[in-house]
């Protein structure tokens, strides 16, 4: 039986774009101690399974920093990558009060049980059929087209330019995200240009290739959010940097 860091993604059913990125899973992680959890400006839900057989399940809010991964022994965990209208619409929380950490739900959330880290496509089938579920016979259009563009532009847009593409109030706009995700749109949108810029970082394109001012800038940013300089983000040594792993297999 491998004992290597295993990694799979699996994109969710069309009707569920709006709400949910992904599915990904990592397993045999109980001798992988080194990892760094970066940004990526999704809200991850987490099915674990620790090295002594418990089950838990954990909403993570976003992450605004580098932060070593928790030191609890898990082994496998598969998760469910939100983009954040599913707070509103799927979820119907919001996420304020969990910058940089998250909280434990019940062990019985949405009927999963330990049974279904058995199986990853099972689990994500599961999870397709739960959400779809739960969609929501109407949605603001607004909030909709809103994150559409942030997403399209990789967050290189501005509140005044979304506010008029929109014809949303900026203030109302700043306030929906902070009521919701805990940090402002402009932060919001330096996490998406981070993880943009990580697929060029990836490819060895250690120079800016989106809207940063100059070089300085851009390896000030990539280390505020990653903690390393986009040279050593590229080595990423001993494979640390998970999400630099994850965002790139698509």
């Amino acid at each position: 039986m491998s004992t290597e860091l295993q990694y799979k993604l699996i994109k969710p059913d069309q009707l569920l774009t709006d709400f949910v990125y992904c599915y990904s899973s990592l397993e045999n992680l109980s001798g992988f101690n080194e990892g760094v959890i970066i940004p990526n400006g999704k809200i991850d839900l987490l099915f674990c399974k620790t090295t002594d057989n418990q089950f838990q399940i954990i909403l993570m809010g976003l992450e605004t920093k580098p932060k070593p991964m928790p030191k609890r022994k898990i082994d496998t965990f598969f998760a469910i990558s939100f983009n954040p209208l599913a707070l509103e619409y799927i979820l119907h929380q919001s996420i304020s009060e969990l910058v940089d950490s998250g909280k434990e739900l019940p062990d019985n959330f949405w009927d999963f049980s330990i049974s279904d880290l058995d199986n990853f496509e099972l689990f994500c089938e599961k999870a397709n059929q739960k959400i779809q579920s739960l969609l929501p016979k109407e949605i603001d259009e607004r909030k909709r087209k809103l994150f559409n563009l942030i997403f399209e532009t990789d967050g290189e847009i501005s509140v005044k330019e979304l506010a008029e593409k929109i014809v949303w109030n900026e203030r109302q706009i700043n306030r929906y995200f902070n009521k919701q995700l805990g940090i402002s749109l402009k932060y919001y949108c330096k996490i998406l240009r981070f993880q943009a810029s990580l697929h060029h970082i990836k490819d060895g394109n250690l120079f800016p290739q989106l809207n940063f001012t100059d070089q300085s800038h851009f390896i000030k940013e990539i280390k505020k959010l990653s903690g390393v300089s986009p040279k050593e983000l590229f080595k990423n040594q001993n494979d640390r940097f998970l999400q630099f792993l994850v965002y790139h297999t698509q």
